[in-house]
């Protein structure tokens, strides 16, 4: 059986890039699109779960206790057959596997069991500037650039294609990445459609007016 747990492994050499930069004097950092995307894929293990949060827990050989879609409650629970609420939120995949895990020893000999983060409602990314929507967007699995323009609504009529911005912040720095739309869209350049992390902004400016 192949398990996801969660998508956080790696944040805190995201936050070691970061502070490094900072402590440099630069204000925004410019860093690939290979490096960004792989801040984003490697973080896998050490996601903290939270509030809206969906999972999906299996216990092997225990259909009637396995829960295909539940919802982490604003409290921060969740109800599993058996051993009632436990909290999600806070906890990481494994974390809330070891819980469940040794709860349901009480009842089951040597229960297997597998959390899965199946989406994500407690993370949020930000669409500001010329797009039809403005504002927060909640996060998805292997969300990208292009998925949170489409989710915004699209570009406006007066959008600098060429010149929006993704901005990631941590620990007081931040780093920018600029996305070209059109080079994307003729193929050009498809490896700048980075996978984007809880927190992002990506900013679509108005085109400026030439002047002869």
């Amino acid at each position: 059986m192949i398990e996801r747990n969660g998508l956080g492994r790696g944040l805190a050499a995201v936050l070691a890039a970061l502070a490094l930069a900072g402590c440099a004097g630069t204000a925004r950092e410019r860093p690939s699109a290979a490096q960004l995307e792989t801040q984003a894929v490697e973080i896998t293990e050490d996601y903290v779960i939270g509030p809206r949060d969906t999972l999906t827990i299996v216990v092997w050989r225990e259909q009637e206790l396995s829960i295909p879609r539940i919802e982490v409650r604003l409290d921060g629970k969740i109800s599993v057959p058996l051993i009632d609420d436990v909290q999600a939120a806070g906890r990481t995949p494994l974390q809330l596997k070891a819980e469940i895990t040794e709860r349901l020893k009480e009842y089951i000999t040597a229960p297997v069991v597998t959390v899965v983060v199946a989406s994500i409602g407690s993370k949020l990314v930000y669409v500001i500037g010329e797009v039809s929507r403005e504002g927060p967007i909640q996060m998805q699995p292997d969300m990208r650039v292009l998925d949170a323009i489409a989710l915004a609504g699209g570009l406006n009529p007066f959008a600098g294609r060429s010149r929006i911005k993704v901005i990631r912040s941590q620990g007081g720095a931040a780093a920018e990445f600029t996305f070209d739309f059109d080079r994307f869209v003729d193929g050009r350049d498809l490896a700048q459609n980075i996978l984007l992390l809880p927190g992002d902004t990506v900013v679509v400016p108005e085109e400026r007016a030439f002047w002869r």
